[in-house]
């Protein structure tokens, strides 16, 4: 699966997170280092997303844009 991902460098490095997962945020000294934790970050969100929803009656809703 494909995240859209937003960078911000600055003098420390690359700050970056994923817009559609809420608080998922990860940073590293070059942009290689942020994306490579970055995608360690969203497998660990995801995992703990699995975890919550255990027991949870699931449904898809589409919503118009």
């Amino acid at each position: 699966m494909k995240y859209k991902v937003a960078l911000h460098e600055s003098e420390e490095g690359f700050s970056v997170w994923v817009p559609c997962l809420p608080g998922c945020v990860s940073q590293g000294e070059t942009e290689q280092e942020a994306l490579s934790n970055i995608a360690e970050a969203i497998a660990e969100y995801l995992s703990v997303i699995d975890e919550q929803l255990q027991g949870a009656e699931i449904r898809e809703i589409e919503v118009a844009a």
